[in-house]
């Protein structure tokens, strides 16, 4: 065991990048309430390892479950995943001007959660379609618990491209219960391990976000929802990510409970511009951090 501590930016929130959104309820991701840590599986240059994620005094602690490990690549990885190098200045000024979802400007809200790699948060989005949260879960933990590799303590990483590869599309039917997703994640393994696909590409990609969104809906299984959820992931907010969780919250919050087209909810969300699709996700989810959400959202 080894800890070490990162300095995070004077504008952040450990709690609101944490529970930003579901991610934190997906294996590898293990979020321990009771002591309010977070924990993943880093890939440590190779050697998967279980880090956990706290607040330290002078940022995050980091602590590792292992003797010897890479420190700048997880520290990379802790980075990565909790935003830390993002600039939301920008989105927190559109709010107060706005004098909308001014509650993640005085929070420091508004980062999220991501996983360590693209990889992973492209095959968990296409988890997250067309289901329930607990088929969702169930799906990502099949896939961890069959094919990622074991740490030291016996937790595994997520499994690589590779090693999904590795097995058929009757596999992920009758082992993970993936459904129409079997043949969609075969190929897609198959693709990225050849190096046809490479989603890590997208996080620093020239194309504009409209061409971004078509390359990843080269992706079978990646619509219009799952491609704008993406997009967040890789810092680009323009697209709404609409989902009938998102719709019945704006019917709720801004409709009177009444049902309305997607250009109406599109206009009340026009102000923020490349920022509309985060203004979107922290206005519908301003009060999980006064309530308790049975159910955690993608």
């Amino acid at each position: 065991m080894a800890i070490f501590e990162i300095i995070t930016p004077e504008r952040f929130s450990y709690k609101h990048t944490v529970r930003s959104h579901g991610w934190y309820d997906l294996l590898p991701f293990v979020l321990d309430e009771a002591n309010d840590t977070l924990s993943f599986v880093s890939n440590n240059g190779g050697v998967p390892v279980f880090v956990t994620i706290s607040e330290g005094k002078a940022g995050l602690s980091v602590d590792v479950n292992a003797k010897k490990f890479d420190r700048d690549a997880i520290e990379r990885d802790v980075r990565h995943l909790l935003r830390l190098d993002d600039d939301m200045d920008a989105f927190y000024v559109t709010a107060e001007k706005a004098g909308h979802v001014v509650w993640a400007a005085e929070a420091n809200a508004g980062r999220l959660l991501r996983s360590p790699t693209v990889w992973e948060d492209l095959v968990k989005s296409i988890c997250t379609t067309n289901c329930t949260w607990a088929v969702t879960r169930n799906m990502t933990t099949k896939l961890v618990e069959e094919l990622g590799e074991p740490t030291h303590c016996g937790r595994r990483a997520f499994p690589t491209a590779e090693a999904m590869a590795g097995r058929d599309a009757a596999f992920y039917r009758e082992i993970v219960r993936a459904g129409y997703r079997a043949e969609y994640f075969a190929e897609l393994a198959e693709s990225v391990a050849a190096g046809r696909v490479d989603p890590e590409s997208w996080l620093t990609s020239d194309l504009s976000t409209a061409d971004l969104k078509k390359e990843m809906k080269k992706v079978k299984g990646v619509g219009d929802y799952a491609a704008e959820n993406l997009l967040k992931l890789v810092g680009r907010y323009d697209g709404l990510a609409l989902d009938s969780w998102l719709r019945a919250g704006f019917y709720k919050k801004h409709n009177k409970g009444k049902k309305c087209d997607d250009k109406k909810i599109a206009r009340h969300y026009r102000k923020f511009k490349s920022w509309q699709g985060l203004a979107i996700w922290c206005d519908m989810t301003e009060d999980w951090f006064t309530e308790k959400s049975s159910e955690p959202a993608a």
